[in-house]
């Protein structure tokens, strides 16, 4: 008699939790989908970031020219625009039209004295503020002196009539009248008072509030006020603490 196998019994198809997939599988997946979105949230997270709670965003700052060193302070005769040239001449700042710029020229008004170059990101960022306080306080006894470093002329003619600058500006071509008022950033402002006088020197783009305080600060007795309010209410100027880099 032939022993027959026995017939393997019939076992019923195995299902997963969902389709195919077993529960632990599933919550592996998951698992696996939340890490990646942590990790994505956290590489593309700003640094600083910190809900509502943010840091405040850092200022433009300004380019160093050869090296940081002592300059006019408050208190200090503004020198006059007008340099030796190293022929036995004298160098003399002009406007775009060939008028000589002279300070003494300003005396009794306030002037804001600027010293920049159209290559330079921080100026440039800045040219809207400097045309809308010229603008404002012209009548009320401010003259803003643009000095454009080491660039010509028609450099600084053509950035002027691009950007409907209406405020006085020179072409320091060799640096000498930069160097005569030892500065060494990229921009630098001198607020001169109308004395003659250096009240503030800044080396640094300015926003529109530090401007308004330094401006007002040193308009002439009787030139009025900012666009809103009394000679009383004038805002006290902010301190000028320079932050160049390279």
């Amino acid at each position: 008699m032939v022993d027959r196998p026995e017939p393997t019994p019939h076992r019923p198809e195995r299902r997963g939790f969902i389709g195919p997939f077993s529960a632990r599988q599933l919550i592996l997946a998951i698992g696996a989908v939340l890490v990646a979105a942590v990790i994505l949230v956290a590489v593309t997270t700003p640094l600083g970031s910190a809900g509502g709670n943010q840091l405040p965003a850092p200022q433009a700052t300004s380019y160093v020219i050869g090296s940081p060193t002592v300059g006019l302070g408050p208190g200090s005769v503004a020198p006059e625009l007008a340099v030796p040239d190293g022929n036995g001449g004298t160098f003399q700042l002009t406007d775009p039209d060939g008028r000589p710029i002279r300070l003494a020229d300003y005396r009794g008004k306030a002037v804001w004295l600027n010293f920049w170059t159209t290559w330079c990101p921080p100026c440039q960022s800045e040219t809207p503020i400097i045309r809308e306080m010229a603008d404002t306080y012209r009548s009320k006894g401010l003259e803003v002196i643009a000095v454009d470093v080491q660039e010509t002329m028609d450099g600084a003619r053509q950035y002027a009539a691009r950007y409907g600058l209406k405020y006085t500006i020179g072409a320091d071509v060799s640096g000498d009248v930069f160097r005569a008022f030892r500065a060494f950033a990229l921009p630098t402002h001198f607020f001169i008072a109308p004395d003659g006088t250096v009240r503030y020197v800044v080396s640094r783009p300015l926003d529109r509030q530090s401007a308004v305080g330094y401006i007002e600060s040193i308009l002439p007795a009787g030139g009025g006020s900012g666009p809103s309010g009394s000679a009383a209410s004038r805002s006290p100027a902010p301190a000028a603490s320079p932050s160049p880099t390279r």
